[in-house]
């Protein structure tokens, strides 16, 4: 039977960490994943569970709150040892309203929230989540490549790329992963999953389930869905989010399949 630490990726450096995952975009509050999650100490023990499980990756943002995510997540598991993720260069002002900014300031004014927020001397993977239209990605990289240098954050990521937003990344700093929406019904990013895989780069699909909320589309299953996506591809790490102990275990229970 196939274990939860059996089903690993390692990235640059020797951190190893299990494909399964946890997003925590839905710990925020409602409507619109604006503010802070209601049920904030049953958020923490959903956490602490997932950790107990196995899961040690867990994915958060800025703009999940903002901020209250990476609150929630620091708070739950500080002083565990876990790979958290985080994302800067958008800030959620309004349930409607996002602003990106991929300026050099910003994003390191944003590692250092990001550090207090989740109670780390050093955040394990800081990605930027949207490239800015105004701001080349040299630049954006090149700010994150001075907080790795300096010890802010380990690796870095790119979110919401194309093929040669991450190649002008590669030429700037190490890239350790790529967040992209990728699942069993919307594949069109597999050319950039094998492109990173080979690389030794980690891919981590948003919307594992599908229900794209743009184009409200219907679930998947969500045991074959999360299956499909660990069997596509050495490199992908899933990140199902969930707000419920009972489906998070159900989620967990995939890598038994």
């Amino acid at each position: 039977m196939t274990h939860i630490d059996q089903i690993t990726f390692t990235f640059a450096g020797g951190k190893t960490v299990n494909r399964l995952g946890y997003g925590a975009m839905r710990l925020t509050g409602q409507p619109g994943n604006f503010g802070p999650f209601e049920d904030w100490e049953g958020g923490k023990t959903l956490l602490r569970r997932a950790a107990d499980l196995g899961v040690n990756f867990f994915d958060s943002a800025r703009s999940y709150g903002p901020e209250t995510a990476d609150r929630i997540v620091g708070e739950a598991l500080d002083g565990r040892d876990v790979f958290l993720a985080t994302k800067g260069g958008i800030d959620k002002l309004s349930p409607s309203k996002m602003v990106v900014d991929g300026s050099r300031d910003t994003l390191l004014r944003q590692v250092d929230e990001a550090l207090v927020n989740l109670r780390r001397e050093q955040i394990d993977l800081f990605q930027l989540h949207r490239v800015d239209p105004d701001v080349p990605i040299e630049t954006s990289v090149a700010a994150l490549a001075e907080a790795r240098a300096d010890g802010r954050i380990a690796h870095i990521g790119l979110s919401n790329v194309v093929l040669a937003d991450l190649e002008r990344a590669l030429g700037v700093a190490p890239i350790a992963s790529v967040q992209n929406r990728f699942n069993l019904a919307e594949k069109a990013e597999g050319d950039l999953v094998d492109y990173a895989a080979a690389r030794g780069i980690a891919f981590i699909p948003y919307g594992p389930l599908g229900a794209n909320p743009m184009q409200h589309g219907a679930k998947l299953e969500p045991k074959a869905a999360l299956r499909w996506l660990l069997d596509r591809a050495p490199n992908i790490i899933v990140i199902p989010g969930t707000t419920s102990v009972a489906h998070l275990e159900e989620n967990v229970s995939v890598v038994e399949m």
